[in-house]
């Protein structure tokens, strides 16, 4: 091999090299640009619900003096802007649809609006009504149209049915059934029809990137359509192990689902997990806390499911980084200062000697008098760091016994509702539905819950602070002050103070914790101001310090 050859050779391996620096270059640069664009996206989802909210009032204007089939149609248009929006709504609609098809005599129409009714009922979590409407209808009575409709909200059902349970391994055959029956009735120009295709019969990775692919050159970006294959692309991506194109694309699925106002999205879930994976809890915890919201705003049931299941991991991972990064910080300030005490000493010192130098006597006595003031400057800073050290480790003391307390609390709680769950299902399964309503009906479940819940915050708080009703009745005039009643340890009013002391002063926090107006939280706060001794501005501040060694009772 000759000289020239060797030389090509190592240009090209040079060349290949760069491109490949390049392409990674590039991807990184991509996913930034993705990922920046994706958050400000949900710090500003108000934005596109408010232009949601507007266009639905536009369309609900129409609906004053028209007919039956006028509101028939309007209604449709309605049901399908709240479909993956706010679910209550859409079945509002959509019942409203059911009663029109009735009175009109349409029997199609109605078939049509009780399968809609079957998909929401099945996104809500309601598994058993959305069944009776599927086995209420006999699909060798409909259209083609009908009919894929009938499979899709058959397959939807198992899906997200499958979803919701333990079991879901059990539902997996009828799952597909219903897919393949539907990809055989359905509509071949559809998105969802092409996709499934390409999901089910495509076999070789390349050839259904390449399918996906030019379906997408064919949508417009940030569509509804766009985002369903960019998401079938992440999940081609992630089966193939190519963690780059797959977190590219679930971003560009997210960014248009959150551009449309679509609150199923599986795209953002699956973000969270593959960055909670990553150890970027920042982003994972995030992604989860805007999909629960998004979840949660909308009713639709499985995904919360879904996500609440891995809520609890990323919060904890998050809440442990963000500790390691306070700890952190505390010992770098720590550092900076003594670096600063010493450089000032330095300073002091080096004057001393000049002085010295021009004057013996004088800038002794001078350094005397400044070494004096320093010392006192540098006791006072000490105490106040001391003060400051003392109420962060009280603060912490104060989470992890919080904490541990809530998950006590929590664990005892999913054992009551397993067992009231099972109670439940008991009367299901015997067909004593009478008693079962009546349960479902009761709020003697609930109330012994808060009561329950109340019981354990009064015991877990006065262990925390056990002087805290004496040290709070010191504040107050005395023929003000508050005694709980016999078997309480705390009131209502008592309350709101003991979740202002723990650092939770927001009135509507504090409302839905004690189940109470946003306006009766306030009005008990300024009774109680009016009844304290001394400055009532300053009230809520000396309630911030009872139970810290900085604190003098009155």
């Amino acid at each position: 091999m000759d000289m020239n050859t060797n030389i090509n050779i190592l240009r090209g391996l040079l060349l290949l090299l760069f491109c490949s620096f390049s392409l990674l270059s590039y991807s990184e640069n991509e996913l930034k640009i993705l990922s920046d664009s994706l958050n400000n996206l949900i710090d500003h989802e108000q934005e596109f619900i408010n232009r949601k909210e507007e266009k639905i009032k536009k369309i609900k204007r129409k609906l004053k003096d028209v007919s039956l089939l006028e509101e028939y149609k309007i209604n449709l248009q309605l049901h399908d802007e709240y479909r993956k929006f706010n679910i209550d709504s859409a079945v509002h609609y959509i019942k409203r649809n059911i009663s029109i098809a009735i009175t009109l005599g349409e029997q199609e129409w109605g078939i049509d609006s009780s399968l809609k009714l079957s998909l929401l009922y099945s996104m809500g979590g309601m598994y058993r009504e959305a069944e009776l409407l599927l086995k209420d209808i006999d699909p060798t009575q409909l259209s083609k149209d009908l009919l894929s409709a009938y499979y899709d909200a058959y397959y939807r059902f198992w899906e997200y049915y499958a979803i919701s349970t333990t079991r879901s391994n059990q539902y997996r055959y009828q799952r597909e059934m219903y897919r393949n029956l539907f990809l055989s009735n359905a509509d071949q120009s559809s998105i969802n029809y092409k996709v499934g295709i390409i999901n089910r019969s495509v076999k070789d990775p390349k050839e259904a990137e390449k399918r996906l692919l030019e379906l997408l050159a064919a949508e417009e970006e940030g569509s509804p359509d766009y985002a369903i294959i960019t998401c079938a692309l992440a999940t081609l991506s992630g089966q193939n192990n190519r963690p780059d194109l797959e977190k590219k694309y679930y971003m560009q699925s997210a960014i248009a689902d959150i551009m449309n106002v679509t609150r199923e999205n599986f795209s953002l879930q699956h973000l969270a997990v593959i960055y909670y994976n990553d150890n970027d809890f920042a982003k994972a915890f995030k992604y989860t806390q805007a999909a629960i919201d998004q979840a949660r705003a909308s009713g639709i049931q499985f995904r919360a499911t879904q996500i609440n299941e891995f809520y609890s991991v990323i919060s904890a991972a998050y809440q442990e980084k963000e500790a390691k990064a306070k700890s952190n910080l505390i010992i770098f300030l720590t550092l900076i200062t003594a670096l600063f005490v010493f450089l000032v000493a330095l300073v002091v010192y080096t004057y001393r000697q000049i002085k010295k130098m021009r004057q013996i006597k004088e800038a002794l006595s001078i350094s005397n008098t400044k070494l004096k003031e320093l010392n006192n400057t540098l006791n006072k800073v000490n105490d106040q760091l001391y003060c400051k050290n003392h109420e962060l480790l009280e603060t912490n003391n104060v989470k992890e016994q919080f904490i541990a307390q809530f998950f006590d609390l929590c664990s005892n709680y999913i054992t009551r509702m397993e067992g009231y769950q099972n109670s439940l299902y008991k009367l299901a399964i015997n067909r004593n539905y009478e008693m079962l309503i009546k349960k479902l009906k009761s709020t003697t479940n609930i109330d012994e819950e808060l009561n329950a819940l109340y019981s354990h915050f009064d015991s877990i708080f006065l262990n925390l602070y056990p002087t805290f009703v004496t040290d709070f009745n010191a504040l107050l005039k005395e023929d003000e002050r508050i005694v709980p009643k016999a078997g309480t340890l705390l009131n209502k009013e008592l309350r709101i103070y003991a979740l202002i002391r723990i650092g939770i002063n927001d009135g509507a926090k504090i409302s839905n914790f004690l189940r109470c107006s946003t306006s009766t939280v306030y009005n008990y706060r300024t009774k109680m101001r009016n009844k304290a001794i001394g400055d009532k501005e300053n009230f809520e501040n000396e309630i911030l310090k009872i139970g810290s060694e900085a604190y003098m009772p009155s």
